[in-house]
């Protein structure tokens, strides 16, 4: 077939000058004058439609399913478990802060309504048990002093190279707001504390990787933070690794969503009101309509 009988072929909307690149070689100009040009266009979008449902695949086929537990503040009705956000306040002190930082959360936040509920002097005694860098002084220097209910929670490290040199070249997260940043939420939090196991045949990890069946990928940086008994609960709970990666996700939900008490009550009160104007109006319109029906 000569190429003055073919016909040319347009796709509206694309600009005729073509685009560079990779995609310029299928698809410049994206005006056609032979039936090549739009074969190797429909070539490039079954290769790129078979890609993406490949890497679907990988993913869907490596990651576990994330555990499941009875959470607390779950519902309309769901509170926070006091006992379960001082432990876990402790497993975050004890084991998470030496690496991760909460720098969203003040230490006077422990003692609010809807947290952990600290008393007013377990909170001064909290926060002095921590040196914070304050200043300049009188003299232009700064200066460590005990902390302060007002204060911030005490980073790990200065800066972002600090903690990238003391992990291997990894940024652990800030955790203030963790549990919104990942998807699946505290399920995946809960479940990825608990899915640190031995690297099943065929695998091979860098040095300084781990293997974890919860995470994407399965590769993680970070090593197993916790063990059996690694802390020692005042209430005398066992601290077993799944007693524990629950308080401490319990812990961080809160972290992030600080006032989901007093929303859920706020909630609750906004149906009630629905409930009760809904049933007003209704009797309010059937009187209504039946002094118009006695009138007709």
């Amino acid at each position: 077939m000569k190429k003055d009988n073919l016909k040319e072929i347009h796709l509206e909307g694309l600009n005729p000058d073509g685009v560079p690149g990779v995609l310029g070689n299928y698809i410049h100009p994206f005006k056609f004058n032979d039936l090549q040009g739009f074969k190797n266009l429909i070539k490039l979008l079954s290769i790129l439609a078979f890609i993406s449902l490949a890497v679907t695949n990988v993913n869907s086929a490596e990651t576990a399913k994330l555990l499941k537990t009875d959470w607390s503040f779950k519902g309309l009705f769901g509170k926070f478990d006091r006992g379960a956000l001082q432990r876990g306040y402790q497993v975050y002190t004890e084991v998470c802060a030496s690496c991760h930082s909460m720098k969203y959360v003040s230490y006077r936040n422990l003692g609010e309504k809807g947290g952990p509920e600290f008393s007013e002097a377990e909170v001064k005694a909290i926060a002095a048990s921590f040196e914070v860098t304050d200043g300049p002084n009188a003299d232009g220097e700064m200066f460590t002093r005990p902390g302060k209910p007002s204060d911030k929670f005490v980073l790990p490290y200065e800066n972002v190279k600090a903690a990238q040199a003391a992990n291997g070249g990894a940024y652990p997260p800030d955790m203030s707001v963790l549990v919104k940043a990942r998807g699946g939420g505290v399920d995946y939090i809960y479940s990825l504390l608990q899915g640190y196991e031995e690297a099943p045949s065929g695998i091979t990890l860098d040095e300084g990787v781990h293997y974890n069946k919860y995470m994407y990928g399965n590769k993680i940086r970070m090593s197993a933070p916790l063990s059996d008994d690694l802390v020692e609960y005042g209430d005398g709970t066992k601290a077993s690794v799944e007693q524990m990666s629950k308080d401490v996700t319990t812990f961080l939900m809160w972290a992030a969503e600080p006032h989901l008490e007093s929303r859920h009550q706020m909630g609750f009160k906004a149906i009630v009101y629905l409930i009760i104007l809904t049933i007003l109006v209704y009797f309010s319109m059937k009187k209504i309509w039946s002094r118009v029906e006695s009138e007709v």
